[in-house]
């Protein structure tokens, strides 16, 4: 009997989610966790032990302790991203003022040394969890000092070199975004593709997945063109967009993953050129959710993945009217790395940040909406499919809301 009960808590703790809800026109709270069944387990209710004193600054009073890594003095110029998402940290838990969480914020000056020397601070302080770094040196410095603990680290981190077991990726990991539009695009009947790839380690990830989700639709890539830029110099960038001419009349889609100034550049140079983009689908990736993108007129049409942004608006909102600035799109990412920490000591107590617990299959929902991560450190988000009007986007494909029927 005690085994069969021992087993019914392992399929409970399988079925965590985390929901953040709207709560009026701009506040988010975390509503608590869908589809749990764990009830009250032994260890909900913290009691925390004799801890050393930490040191630096906190946010929390609650009785478990998280690293919260971010790049607050860095060298590099990098320090504003740091007070960002240091501010949405505090606004998940102004939000959620039931969470028994205390954060430890410690600079990592944005260096695998600093990264490493914070991690071991935090958890020498009491860490269970580390929230952070952001940039990928520090996640390689922390990941070393947090692997010989056996401390789970939730970095936000878009280089997936850094990832691995019980190193996780809650970013927006560009290999989401073109499986999305290429397999949206592929289900609109869309069957030879040709792409405008930016040089670097950014575009050898995405042309990797563009291959493999062009060649998974059955479709064929007609040219892709690689391009380099420096600064605004867009010379190289023109001229192998002039290079595709040619082969557009054969190809139904033109994928475009860079945003900024180059998705225009492109459209604005094949029309100069005479090409005939009647037939030809203009794809992007979440690098065009900005409103240089979204309100351009000569971009009406085009199609790009990104997550739901209905609670990232209402986050940002929230954000302005308390800090003064509009956040950038990436600062609900600590947000929700909080509130996840803070759900899954509310629902699992004591097996709050197990692997098994981290990685279920049913995953979580987050202000930026479905999302889970993989045992090695990877994730995969609920993407919706936007196009374009030149006053903003539509959804054209709703995200997933679950991914036994989404994926």
């Amino acid at each position: 009997m005690a085994s069969a009960r021992r087993g019914d808590i392992v399929q409970q703790h399988r079925r965590v989610f985390l929901k953040t809800a709207l709560a009026g026109a701009s506040t988010m709270l975390l509503g608590g966790c869908m589809g749990s069944t764990l009830g009250s387990l032994p260890g909900d209710q913290i009691q925390p032990s004799a801890q050393p004193q930490p040191t630096g600054e906190i946010i929390g009073t609650g009785g478990v302790r998280i690293g919260l890594l971010l790049p607050l003095a860095s060298s590099d110029g990098n320090a504003s991203i740091g007070t960002v998402f240091k501010n949405a940290a505090s606004l998940a838990l102004q939000n959620f003022p039931s969470a028994d969480v205390q954060l430890l914020v410690k600079d990592t000056g944005g260096t695998s040394e600093g990264g490493r020397a914070a991690a071991q601070a935090a958890i020498s302080e009491g860490a269970e969890l580390i929230l952070g770094p952001v940039f990928s040196p520090a996640v390689s410095g922390a990941a070393q000092a947090a692997r010989a603990t056996g401390v789970p680290v939730i970095a936000f981190s878009t280089d997936t070199s850094v990832a691995s077991r019980g190193v996780y990726l809650l970013s927006f990991l560009p290999e989401s975004d073109v499986k999305r539009v290429v397999g949206y695009a592929n289900s609109q009947k869309r069957h030879s593709y040709t792409a405008l790839i930016p040089e670097g380690s950014y575009g050898a990830i995405v042309e990797a997945a563009f291959r493999q989700e062009v060649g998974r639709g059955a479709g064929r890539i007609a040219s892709i063109q690689r391009y380099s830029m420096n600064g605004s110099d867009t010379s190289d960038l023109v001229a192998k967009t002039t290079a595709l001419k040619s082969v557009l009349n054969n190809a139904d889609a033109l994928f475009v993953p860079a945003g900024g100034g180059v998705p225009a550049v492109v459209v604005q140079t094949l029309v100069s050129q005479g090409a005939n983009l009647g037939n030809v689908k203009l794809l992007g990736t979440g690098q065009w959710d900005s409103p240089q993108v979204k309100n351009n007129p000569v971009l009406a049409g085009a199609w790009f993945a990104g997550p739901e942004d209905k609670g990232f608006l209402a986050f940002a909102q929230r954000y302005q009217s308390i800090y003064g600035s509009a956040p950038p799109r990436n600062a609900s990412l600590v947000y929700d790395g909080v509130t996840l920490a803070a759900g899954l000591i509310r629902s699992a107590g004591q097996q709050r940040f197990q692997q098994n617990i981290i990685t279920n299959r049913d995953g979580f929902i987050g202000i930026d909406g479905l999302f889970r991560f993989q045992s090695n450190g990877l994730n995969q988000r609920g993407l919706a499919v936007y196009q374009i009007t030149g006053q903003g986007t539509q959804v054209i494909s709703p995200a997933p809301r679950d991914f036994r029927t989404g994926f």
